[in-house]
């Protein structure tokens, strides 16, 4: 979920009275919980894919049946065919069937698709428009892959941050198995839920991070809860109903995100600051674009005769934005605001913490300028604050409490 982006959404019921984040708990569930298997959507609808190894692979069905093996080095292409998928020999000749897996010849060896190795196996098969490639692999594995491509390098004095987005990615794996289950896997490798940059996006102290909280998740009630978390919250928090309105849950609080000396911890982030500016010409190009998707005609954006914004929420987000139009005011609620008023490049705007100053000739407006503040939906983690934190020695447990107020930490495996 990953920074800045919209997290899917839960349906986990709020539990009982919230206790302290704490560093060890008892397993929830029964004793003994195996580490999960799961399936990373790596590609949709691809026309074809690359498929490689430095130590060779072996293709197979999903009976284990033999259907070709990939000598060391070699390049092999992944293609439909009819209502299945068939890969190609450099050479010539094929092999196929309706599902078809990829696995390195010695263990441990990593599959390449398009050049960008991974661990564990690679499953293809055929989609409605094209091929899906899948990743399939232990929890702890894919968390590898995670974690640093999330939070990227970071020095020693940061490592509790790290720690802390381990449990935070983990706990959201766990929560949203089987959530693409139709198309054939369990969670995608990009922002639609988590960055999953595979095994050349593994760190040292990425991997330190895993290993130290493995099978470690966050709960609430027993459950895992919904770890929604982003890039940079600008100062506070957002409440969870300020921009997901199934999000009424206990932990998902407004909090400041402010040391005892009045220091953001998220401060440090590139994105903490921003400023947008939109020509009257480039702001109408883009409304053009944008309003049709809350059911505006795109006609009416000829004329923008005002942008203010009418509400913030309680934690100063821009609650509902009011653009006047030709025919009339069109109202747009805080979910939709960052896509609406996107940037000139055709971006989603950075967050929904800003100010407005309209500049206008005669009726209509000639230039707009958003004065910002941090970087994504603002709902849980912010990453940014939690490096912020573990540089003044917090330790991941004490980050976790901050923005998951009444969770507790529990070891499931």
């Amino acid at each position: 979920m990953t920074a800045g982006a919209a997290l899917p959404m839960g349906s986990c019921a709020p539990g009982p009275s919230p206790t302290p984040v704490a560093p060890e708990q008892p397993a929830p569930g029964a004793p003994g919980t195996a580490e999960p298997l799961v399936r990373i959507g790596l590609m949709v609808g691809a026309v074809s894919a690359v498929i490689s190894g430095d130590a060779g692979l072996s293709v197979t069905d999903p009976s284990g049946a033999r259907l070709a093996a990939v000598s060391p080095g070699e390049s092999w292409q992944a293609v439909t065919a009819g209502s299945g998928v068939a890969v190609r020999a450099p050479g010539g000749g094929s092999t196929g069937g309706e599902i078809i897996d990829v696995t390195g010849s010695d263990s441990g060896a990593l599959v390449r698709v398009n050049g960008r190795p991974y661990r564990g196996m690679i499953e293809i098969l055929r989609d409605r428009t094209g091929l899906t490639v899948v990743n399939r692999l232990p929890m702890e594995t894919y968390l590898l892959g995670v974690v640093s491509t999330e939070m990227g390098r970071r020095a020693p004095a940061e490592l509790e941050a790290l720690r802390a987005q381990a449990v935070v990615s983990r706990t959201y794996a766990l929560r949203h198995l089987r959530r693409w289950d139709v198309q054939g896997f369990d969670l995608y490798a990009t922002v639609a839920d988590q960055v999953y940059g595979g095994a050349e996006r593994e760190t040292p102290e990425g991997t330190d991070a895993v290993m130290a909280t493995r099978g470690r998740i966050l709960t609430y009630g027993g459950q895992p809860i919904d770890a929604f978390f982003y890039s940079t919250c600008g100062g506070r928090t957002a409440d969870g109903t300020e921009v997901f309105r199934g999000a009424d849950r206990p932990y998902l609080r407004s909090v400041p995100d402010v040391a005892d000396d009045g220091a953001v911890y998220c401060s440090i982030s590139p994105r903490f600051r921003w400023k947008e500016t939109w020509g009257g010409d480039e702001l109408r190009a883009v409304l053009r674009r944008t309003l049709p998707t809350v059911g505006v005609s795109s006609r009416d954006a000829e004329e923008v005769s005002d942008v203010r914004v009418a509400y913030r929420t309680p934690s100063g987000r821009v609650g509902q934005l009011a653009i006047g139009l030709r025919r009339s005011e069109v109202q747009v609620d805080g979910p939709n605001v960052r896509q609406v008023l996107r940037s000139t490049t055709g971006d989603i705007l950075r967050s929904s913490v800003f100010t407005l100053t309209a500049t206008r000739g005669g009726a209509r407006v000639t230039r707009l300028v958003a004065d910002g503040a941090g970087a994504g939906h603002g709902v849980g983690f912010c990453q940014w604050g939690a490096v912020g934190r573990a540089r003044v020695g917090q330790s991941h447990q004490q980050i976790l409490a901050a923005y998951y107020p009444g969770t507790v930490l529990e070891r499931l495996y």
